[in-house]
């Protein structure tokens, strides 16, 4: 039997009640919130031969990276698979695409994710999932393109077209195109006041202007639309501690941390890495963080063998090494050691950034400024292909210019910072920086 979905997809199963639960599933992930795994379940409860619902119920196991569900990812696929033998060939590329992302190729499912959506404009699905695996990749103009190619052949009053138009205000964002990105953010809110990612991107736009006042405010007046029911909250909550962060109000971060990221507490690895995330700058500028990396680290240490995303790696070396982890960070550090021998985009990514960038962090640790700085200037040009958001990878620019100014390197830290400067001249964070490195070169 063919049905039809919210969003104007053909559906191959047997139940229409199904399509309901599926609906529903697919509204929740599009805006972050409530728990679309529970509707993905209800939707195959009523109708096990649901082809989409189990693809839904696969990609909602992989989009956050959990190596420990990827088992449980591939039972979905294989069900797929199963009860898909009528399935059209729209739902055939979606159980491609994620064998591919199971396989651990992001590019390869964003191909065939790419290949339905030509066809299929409408597929809201796989639109979300090719959005993903761009950001995983850091594959920044896909991030505004892939939405773009689409726009233009859908109806405005089309349920889906706020989705869209904030996924491409997050690319647009980015691509450092400010102004069309905040434009198509607030769009997408006049459509859907509860799309967390287009509320992400605009207050991506405002943190990569130094717009701080404004954007605090901005995510604090919205916050029944983005961190009630919504399990993109802990990240937004980590964009406001970045505000606090460029006042320098360490504190009010550190009461985030504790109350609203729960560091040390949530498994969640995008929570996990918000707190790593949160962490480093924090000690980086100074701060006195307590015993919190020893409480975080323990978090991240069953996570120690994923090798399956090397931005995640990244981040747990940020813990072990700041928790004094030594046989901790060794370990993890042996294990990436031995993935850049391998094949794959995880190997890849690893050999260009990932170990280069988990060697850096250790050495900054260990008081090697000196090899941080010889680790992280290389990864500048090509920071993007770790993964992440520029926001989440300025960490690596973060810890360049301090390793440094602590490797006595005063010339590159003022040039690094008016550089800094330059692109956040509005930053209360980067001027005081700056002017201290400034002091320091012309006293030497």
């Amino acid at each position: 039997m063919q049905m039809i979905d919210r969003f104007g997809s053909h559906l191959t199963g047997s139940d229409r009640s199904a399509v309901a639960h599926y609906d529903r599933a697919v509204w929740n992930l599009m805006t972050l919130s409530n728990d679309p795994v529970a509707d993905a379940k209800a939707a195959l409860e009523a109708d096990p031969g649901l082809v989409m619902g189990h693809c839904l119920s696969a990609a909602l196991l992989l989009l956050g990276t959990e190596k420990a569900l990827l088992p449980a990812a591939q039972k979905a696929i294989g069900r797929a698979r199963q009860t898909g033998k009528s399935a059209t060939m729209r739902e055939q590329h979606h159980i491609a695409a994620l064998s591919a992302f199971a396989g651990g190729s992001f590019g390869d499912a964003a191909r065939h994710w790419e290949t339905l959506l030509t066809d299929n404009p409408e597929d809201a699905l796989a639109m979300f999932c090719a959005h993903q695996c761009d950001f995983f990749l850091g594959q920044s103009s896909e991030l505004r393109d892939r939405p773009a190619r689409r726009l233009g052949s859908l109806d405005p009053a089309w349920p889906g077209y706020g989705f869209y138009r904030g996924m491409q205000a997050f690319g647009l964002e980015e691509m450092n195109q400010y102004a069309e990105a905040e434009a198509a953010g607030r769009h997408a809110l006049d459509l859907c006041k509860r799309d967390t990612w287009a509320i992400h991107a605009v207050t991506h736009v405002m943190e990569m202007m130094s717009r701080v006042d404004e954007g605090a405010e901005f995510l604090r007046q919205r916050s029944d639309d983005w961190a009630v029911d919504n399990f993109f909250q802990c990240h937004n909550w980590w964009h406001l501690s970045l505000y606090m962060l460029d006042r320098q109000d360490f504190d009010g971060a550190l009461g985030l941390y504790d109350e609203k990221i729960k560091g040390g507490e949530s498994t969640t690895m995008l929570d996990m890495i918000d707190a790593s995330a949160l962490l480093w700058r924090l000690t980086l500028h100074g701060a006195d963080v307590g015993g919190r990396w020893t409480k975080l680290a323990a978090i991240w240490e069953p996570r120690i063998n994923d090798g399956w995303y090397s931005f995640n790696d990244v981040h747990a070396v940020m813990a072990f090494a700041a928790a004094g982890e030594h046989r901790l960070l060794a370990k993890l550090l042996a294990r990436m050691e031995r993935a850049i021998a391998g094949q794959g985009e995880y190997a890849e990514a690893t050999r260009l950034l990932g170990l280069p960038a988990a060697k850096a962090m250790a050495a900054h640790v260990e008081g090697r400024f000196g090899d941080a700085v010889e680790l992280l200037l290389p990864l500048r040009a090509i920071a993007a292909r770790v993964g992440g958001s520029n926001a989440q990878r300025d960490v690596l620019n973060q810890t360049l210019i301090r390793a440094a100014e602590q490797a006595g390197q005063k010339s590159l830290a003022v040039s690094l910072l008016n550089e800094r400067q330059a692109l956040k001249p509005k930053s209360n964070l980067t001027r005081l920086w700056r002017e201290r490195a400034l002091r320091a070169y012309q006293q030497q």
